[in-house]
């Protein structure tokens, strides 16, 4: 069968399945198969002060990174919200990092304008894509830069745009499928522009490091704990033939509570979703997901930090 693309939102264009997307899940787990995340944008991030001025700007402690080595970092507001994701890997002199659908331009912009005197530069490199692969595929010898995911313990590549690997190919909705399953965020799709780290879990977030933009939110948070939201897995009534569309209200008792991220069919534990709800939400509540049933499992500690606060 002839790929299916998606027809819309963030991945619109990317090949959505093969005909087969359970296949394709299990290809994925088994260690093969290849994705392609080409609308991911790819930074190139160069020169001497590079990971001194990113440990200044983000939320990761990036000095003294090792050439080879890979981490996530967030770019946050004044008041510690998720403006950017970089999925990093320093190498051979530059840090290589991705970042989600439509966000490269205003992340390679800000970047640019923070440069100041430092000895950097910013490039959005629109002639390398990423690709997916199952940590059993041949490594691509153009790769510029790789590092370890998240999802179904595969390798993100960085490699020239059009590369082909040697590999069956696998469309967006496996790899989103056991993305969601890992309960693994993605920054723009599972969050939006109130979320902080602490809500995820402080994903792309380093606690033993110097000040960067939105710290004492973060440092707050967690030292009191009991961030207002708390990442969720959903998982749904399989006997409904539609799933919650992304951004659907999660709703309890018929008033809104959180808010749906991405969902998928996964090939054992059917419709799952994540979601974002706020922290006084039961753990074992059943909620509404779009009008869709949907029970928690908890991801983020709704009292997480708590354990650090003074008793007296």
């Amino acid at each position: 069968m002839s790929a299916v693309l998606v027809n819309g939102g963030l991945d619109d264009g990317l090949v959505w399945h093969l005909g087969d997307p359970m296949r394709e899940q299990r290809t994925m787990e088994s260690g093969g198969g290849q994705v392609s995340l080409s609308n991911r944008p790819v930074l190139q991030i160069s020169g001497p002060d590079r990971l001194g001025w990113l440990h200044s700007l983000t939320s990761q402690h990036l000095e003294g990174l090792a050439d080879g080595g890979s981490t996530t970092a967030l770019v946050l507001d004044p008041n510690g919200r998720i403006e950017h994701v970089l999925h990093g890997v320093d190498r051979d002199g530059s840090f290589w990092a991705w970042t989600e659908a439509g966000r490269g331009e205003d992340l390679a912009g800000w970047l640019d304008r923070m440069r100041f005197m430092m000895r950097v530069e910013v490039t959005l490199r629109d002639d390398l894509e990423v690709v997916w692969a199952g940590r059993d595929v041949a490594f691509p010898q153009q790769a510029v830069a790789s590092r370890h995911s998240e999802v179904a313990d595969g390798l993100e590549h960085i490699v020239p745009r059009g590369t082909l690997l040697d590999a069956d190919p696998v469309g967006v909705w496996a790899h989103e499928a056991l993305r969601i399953a890992a309960g693994v965020p993605r920054i723009g799709v599972d969050t939006d522009h109130k979320t902080i780290p602490n809500e995820i879990g402080l994903v792309g977030t380093h606690l033993d490091k110097g000040c960067y933009r939105g710290q004492e939110t973060v440092a707050r948070v967690n030292t009191l704990g009991r961030p207002p939201r708390r990442l969720v897995q959903l998982h749904l009534d399989g006997s409904m033939e539609a799933l919650p569309e992304l951004g659907s209200a999660l709703e309890l008792d018929g008033r809104p509570v959180g808010l749906v991220g991405a969902s998928a069919r996964h090939h054992e534990l059917g419709p799952i979703a994540l979601g974002l709800v706020k922290r006084n939400v039961p753990v074992d509540a059943v909620l509404q997901a779009g009008g869709i049933s949907a029970a928690q499992e908890t991801l983020v500690d709704p009292e997480v930090g708590l354990h650090v606060r003074p008793r007296l």
